[in-house]
């Protein structure tokens, strides 16, 4: 009776072990700039955060453009000024003013999240759950930049001169810093991030015109689960296949096709191309439930071990107008 406690408490200690693990693993955090948002469709996608050494020649570019913006509205409203005394001048301050407070939200608001001195540097506004942001988010993040630049410091010249005030952006560095994903002050209030623009980071769902990638779907083993770079790698080739031709497809899905069809047990002359659009379609089209499991709560069982005819197979014609062998 003396073991019964023993395994009592032996059992206490691999259950805590085991959720100490689970809680080690769940709060660990990445030591890079990699950060991951899973959509509501369950897709996960991985952005990498843009630092500050990649912000800061996107910000001076945008400010080099909104000075020269100044300068030519300046030179062209010269003549009113000389024509109408004070109208160039009250004019020239009121399109100063709308292009130093609202040239970035703007630019962001139309552009994607984008400015032009980020689409230089490859930079991209973001929401923190990967969604593009809107025109509030764009216009107060870029508002609040001027409270990012605080403390100012201030350098008197003359008595007799107005001071010139420097801003230092001592703010946006500590928050940028503090930050995970390098949000400054503005990024925090708004919900907004600056991530790297890399296409296969921010595609979408792509549509599949071919009516066989659903139908070849289905002999694909429902047990078989997708990792994450084959995700990334299958989200890549479906979006960049429109511009290959036929002869280019087959060359480039080959080594990814070749071993999948001696897993899956299908035909070895199966369109490269439509099997890769077929595993897509599995797993970012179908619905999940149709992987679900069957009723004895073991995995469904594969295909059969060999399609009766080959109907999928390359340079063929629609599935309709060809004859079953």
């Amino acid at each position: 009776m003396h073991e019964l406690p023993t395994l009592a408490l032996r059992a206490f200690r691999a259950q805590r072990w085991r959720w100490l693990k689970k809680s080690m693993v769940r709060n660990a955090e990445q030591i890079d700039s990699t950060i991951d948002v899973v959509t509501p469709e369950n897709i996960a996608f991985q952005y990498q955060a843009a630092g500050p050494f990649r912000r800061m020649p996107a910000f001076l570019i945008d400010g080099v453009i909104q000075f020269l913006l100044i300068l030519g509205l300046s030179l062209a409203l010269l003549l009113f000024d000389l024509l109408i005394p004070l109208l160039g001048r009250a004019i020239l301050m009121v399109l100063a003013f709308l292009i130093s407070w609202f040239y970035g939200g703007v630019f962001e608001a139309y552009w994607n999240g984008q400015t032009p001195g980020k689409r230089m540097m490859g930079i991209r506004v973001l929401t923190v759950d990967g969604q593009p942001i809107n025109g509030l988010q764009a216009v107060m993040r870029n508002v609040l930049r001027t409270v990012d630049m605080m403390p100012p410091v201030i350098l008197y010249s003359s008595p007799y001169e107005p001071p010139m005030v420097i801003p230092t952006f001592m703010l946006a560095i500590a928050t940028t810093m503090l930050s995970r994903r390098y949000q400054r002050l503005g990024d925090l209030v708004c919900g907004t991030m600056v991530v790297v623009e890399e296409r296969n980071w921010l595609m979408g769902v792509a549509k599949i015109d071919d009516d066989r990638a659903a139908q070849l779907a289905e002999w694909i083993p429902p047990s078989y689960q997708v990792s994450r770079s084959m995700a990334r790698c299958l989200s890549t080739y479906v979006e960049r296949r429109k511009f290959f031709s036929t002869a280019r497809r087959r060359e480039i899905a080959r080594h990814v096709a070749e071993p999948l069809l001696e897993r899956f047990n299908l035909p070895r002359d199966t369109s490269y191309d439509l099997l890769l659009c077929a595993l897509y379609h599995r797993t970012f089209i179908a619905d999940r439930a149709d992987a679900a499991l069957n009723g004895n709560g073991s995995a469904a069982a594969p295909p059969a071990p060999a399609l009766p005819a080959n109907e999928f197979a390359i340079d063929t014609g629609p599935l309709s107008s060809r004859v079953r062998r």
